[in-house]
């Protein structure tokens, strides 16, 4: 997996989990701290062009440093719903191919501690580049359990006690509502046509975000991050 950026590759240096480094001409302190960072984890460094990074990256925003990182094992829903004491905190992903929208939902899984992510095979950014960016290095730390079905997820999430609740506009009931406290899962969908039918047919219910301005919805890393620091908040309280 490649990724690039200063603040992800040097998160994935911290988390030791970069094979190689490849840096373009930069003499700032930001990139004197990455390069420290890789010479303390023993990780080779190439220097090259600036071109050649821009090639590769597709004409990311790369800031000079690209590198190549081994990616997280991979996780599975068994082991999301191995325990219910503490009661995980799970989002899956419908659909939602965004590399933007996925790093900065995977931001927000990891500073509330939710216990992971649960996307589709077929229809799912790619974890390097820009999502790996967008995430700020959570993807370093971030289980993802990769299913073929999201429907089917569902029902086996909630076949293992976890509950299920879809983010729906249309929902009558506000998200704040819901007790956030039990084991939840966040079903998440595609911005545009949202949840799945069938998706959303097989969730335990549907909650909404509140909407007081002229915008009808909100961005979904946005709507994700509402709900799931609520969550945070419930369980801090122990509602």
């Amino acid at each position: 997996m490649v990724i690039y950026g200063l603040n992800p590759v040097l998160a994935a240096l911290r988390a030791g989990r970069v094979r190689f480094l490849r840096v373009a001409d930069r003499d700032d302190a930001r990139m004197a701290e990455v390069l420290e960072a890789a010479r303390a984890a023993r990780v080779a460094v190439r220097r090259v062009t600036r071109v050649a990074l821009d090639r590769e990256t597709r004409d990311g925003v790369h800031q000079g440093v690209v590198a190549d990182v081994e990616p997280l094992p991979p996780g599975s829903l068994e082991a999301f719903t191995a325990t219910l004491d503490p009661p995980p905190l799970i989002v899956v992903l419908d659909e939602v191919e965004d590399p933007q929208n996925v790093g900065a939902i995977l931001r927000t899984v990891d500073a509330v501690g939710a216990t992971g992510v649960v996307r589709q095979t077929r229809r799912a950014a790619p974890l390097d580049g820009a999502a790996a960016k967008a995430s700020a290095g959570a993807v370093h730390h971030v289980r993802i359990a990769d299913v073929v079905n999201i429907a089917r997820a569902v029902e086996d999430l909630k076949a293992a006690g976890v509950w299920t609740i879809g983010l729906d506009a249309e929902a009558e009931l506000p998200y704040h509502q819901w007790d956030l406290t039990l084991p939840t899962a966040l079903v998440l969908g595609a911005e545009g046509h949202g949840l799945r039918r069938l998706v959303r047919e097989r969730c335990d219910g549907v909650a909404s975000i509140p909407m007081r301005g002229h915008v009808g919805s909100l961005n979904v890393s946005a709507a994700a991050a509402v709900v799931l620091f609520e969550a945070a908040r419930q369980r801090s309280r122990g509602r």
